[in-house]
């Protein structure tokens, strides 16, 4: 289809922002941070106007409050196609719910039990098990990867034994961009009798997620990074919300979520959260009109909606990271990270990670922040992969595209490296 990416420019006002003169900014540092739409800008301002109040009162404000809460735990339900609303937990972010999860969850372990992890993990889904592992005597086992930057299933196989508990994995690198096979893995993670854990931060700005196709027992995002606010999300079956010891305040609720939702939430930006699920819905929409055979088998209308969007958002992206890959490939001395081959796009997200030779990583982003090119070196927190990829000291540099990116930013990337040579 014809992805409509005027109009979806059209709804993020940063991107019409001059960094000098009359010359736009690239946002290519998107895996650390999406820019939004302007509906998610209003919905935050709109709800200190006319709704700020805490939660639990008699009176209208307050009420307001409450009810625009479950409305978005409805809307991130259907997002995630899960179960029920009362599965979906909000809080600071995916790292904080990540520790307190993990914290809570290490109290029903014992002395020698195991988790294994993944070198392709970002910390927050590392270090938060590394942490309870110390604190509770636990064994932690390591999946390896391949040369290409994805998961090797088979030593993830080897890691398993009987006393393993927990298996926590990424669903897409924050780093390289490899999707993983959860559902597989997922049943893999059940078949030991072991509760798995995924972090889909870098996976849900550019794919569908359903829970409950990938069979998954948590799994956790920041809205920040899908074109919300500040905000993270935590998804986990109810049964299991509602048993493990939650460290909470006595006058929280017993019954999840709230159990799980230690002190006020930041209601201001849950609104953000449902104005961005809404930015969703309003570009499902418009593709269908252009396109009206896409997602037409989606379920209900609005999962259909938010499916309508991913596939529109799939195609383009797909032409954006092997455009990417492309002009990486064509520059002299570039190394690039993780699967490269243009027929395997549908098994990464376009974010890429490179090397230059002659140039260390940060000399390049500095290079392309004199350009008003925004992108990440370093390690993004993926401390793992950039120890096993040999690049522990300086890391690598990350271009990430989103969908509204273009091609002619990804030109004028490529002009702005050539002029390293």
């Amino acid at each position: 289809m014809n992805f409509p990416i005027d109009a979806v420019r059209e709804q993020f006002p940063a991107l019409h922002q001059p960094a000098v003169a009359n010359t736009l900014p690239v946002f290519l540092d998107n895996p650390a941070g999406t820019q939004v739409p302007q509906h998610v800008i209003d919905a935050v301002r709109d709800y200190y106007v006319h709704n700020n109040a805490n939660s639990g009162g008699a009176f209208a404000t307050s009420q307001r409050t409450d009810a625009m809460v479950e409305s978005v735990r409805a809307k991130m339900a259907a997002f995630l196609n899960a179960p029920l609303p009362q599965e979906i937990v909000f809080g600071p972010n995916m790292t904080t719910l990540t520790f307190a999860f993990s914290r809570a969850l290490a109290q029903t372990l014992q002395a020698g039990d195991e988790i294994v992890l993944t070198r392709m993990d970002h910390d927050a889904n590392i270090e938060p098990w590394r942490r309870a592992a110390a604190d509770r005597g636990l064994i932690v086992r390591w999946a390896d990867i391949h040369d290409d930057c994805t998961l090797d299933l088979s030593s993830l196989e080897a890691a398993l034994t009987d006393r393993t508990r927990v298996v926590a994995t990424v669903h897409a690198s924050n780093a390289v961009g490899t999707i993983n096979p959860v559902q597989q893995i997922a049943e893999i993670a059940h078949a030991a009798g072991a509760l798995y854990i995924v972090d889909a931060v870098q996976s849900v700005p550019h794919i569908p997620v359903d829970v409950q196709a990938i069979g998954c027992d948590v799994l956790l995002c920041s809205a920040y990074k899908f074109f919300g606010p500040h905000i993270g999300v935590l998804w986990g079956r109810y049964d299991l919300l509602a048993s493990l010891p939650a460290y909470k305040v006595r006058p929280a609720g017993d019954r999840p979520p709230h159990r799980w939702e230690t002190g006020t939430p930041s209601f201001e930006t849950i609104a953000g959260v449902g104005a961005a699920l809404d930015y969703f819905v309003w570009l499902g929409r418009l593709c269908r009109q252009i396109e009206p055979s896409i997602a037409h088998n989606g379920g209900d209308t609005q999962r259909r909606d938010y499916l309508a969007a991913f596939e529109a958002i799939g195609q383009y992206e797909r032409e954006l990271g092997a455009h990417l890959i492309e002009t990486l490939q064509g520059l002299p001395g570039v190394e690039l990270a993780g699967i490269t081959e243009l027929t395997r796009m549908d098994q990464r997200v376009p974010t890429v990670a490179f090397t230059m030779t002659g140039h260390s990583p940060r000399d390049i982003a500095a290079h392309l922040a004199q350009q008003h090119i925004y992108v990440w070196h370093g390690n993004y927190y993926a401390v793992e992969i950039m120890k096993r990829l040999g690049h522990e000291t300086h890391g690598m540099v990350r271009v990430g595209p989103v969908h509204y990116n273009t091609h002619t930013e990804i030109d004028r990337l490529e002009t702005a490296l050539r002029q390293l040579d």
